[in-house]
């Protein structure tokens, strides 16, 4: 497994992206949040304190989800600038008013300072430029036998118009996005235990290319290092609706455009420490290590 950033992100476009303040989130972004929702069914441990990584650009709804399913739970919510802290504040808390926010913990907008036993990160790593260096903070926030949830697009995301630009001779749409396997392999490198991954291909209808763009706009930006150097002009866009609206259209008339999603899901285990002539642990995760230790 390769341990180097993904060759075909352009990291100043990933900070852009990341930096945004987006008014609500995607909508494919909630709608893939609500099916990894359903998934914690399946897991047992109730987390005492968890985190939500980026919920602007992941998914918001899916917030007042989770804290119905772990009522006791104190969260937390992470995201990148003090502008997107104040709008996640003012998105997620609830009101003064309301009976729920004085029957629940109030989420923190703060970085925990202790780990916690669940970090949930919808629709992220595929817009990271380095997403080892995300998992390994992931990890470093987790305590021992936490777990995360996490979910990201996969390879044939985008398949229908990556090959009318190849036949174009254009540039590419989009950056190449990682194999569920490969993530499987950097999620076992990072340290983490028992990581189960999977996919799911979603279809999605438009009407019309301009419906599909605005969409794709509002989906993610092309992150690609060899994208279209500049502005294009009114042409270009003509002939891109053109063959989007003649080779995407299926039997029922609508243009069809394919997703896939990545879904993963892993422990932190208990460290194995090496005998060496010095070792050094963080104090934080050696706490936690010897908080288990009873």
């Amino acid at each position: 497994m390769s341990t180097q950033r993904p060759p075909s992100i352009d990291p100043l476009a990933s900070a852009r992206w990341s930096a945004q303040l987006p008014a609500q989130s995607p909508w494919l972004h909630e709608e893939v949040a609500r099916r990894m929702e359903e998934r914690l069914q399946w897991i047992v441990r109730q987390p005492a304190r968890w985190l939500h990584w980026s919920p602007l650009q992941g998914g918001r709804k899916v917030h007042e989800q989770l804290v119905q399913r772990y009522p006791k739970a104190q969260s937390y919510v992470q995201q990148g600038s003090l502008a997107q802290v104040q709008m996640a504040r003012s998105q997620l808390q609830q009101a003064w008013w309301k009976p729920a926010r004085w029957l629940k913990p109030e989420p923190q907008f703060t970085v925990p300072a202790e780990p916690v036993d669940l970090l949930w990160a919808n629709m992220a790593l595929h817009m990271e430029a380095d997403p080892q260096a995300l998992i390994q903070q992931w990890y470093a926030a987790l305590a021992v036998d936490g777990f995360l949830m996490f979910s990201c697009l996969g390879p044939d995301t985008l398949k229908e118009v990556r090959r009318i630009y190849a036949e174009l001779d254009w540039p590419a749409p989009c950056h190449d996005f990682t194999d569920m396997h490969d993530w499987g392999d950097m999620l076992v490198h990072a340290g983490f235990a028992e990581p189960i991954m999977d996919m799911e291909r979603i279809t999605l209808t438009y009407s019309s290319a301009e419906t599909l763009l605005a969409d794709l706009r509002e989906l993610g930006r092309n992150l690609h290092t060899h994208r279209f150097p500049g502005l294009r002009g009114k042409q270009w866009r003509n002939t891109l609706c053109e063959k989007l609206n003649r080779e995407l259209r299926g039997s029922d008339g609508h243009l069809q455009l394919t997703f896939e999603v990545v879904y993963g899901h892993a422990f932190k285990p208990t460290p194995r420490f090496a005998m060496q002539a010095e070792s050094r642990v963080p104090l934080m995760q050696l706490k936690s290590v010897l908080g288990k230790k009873k």
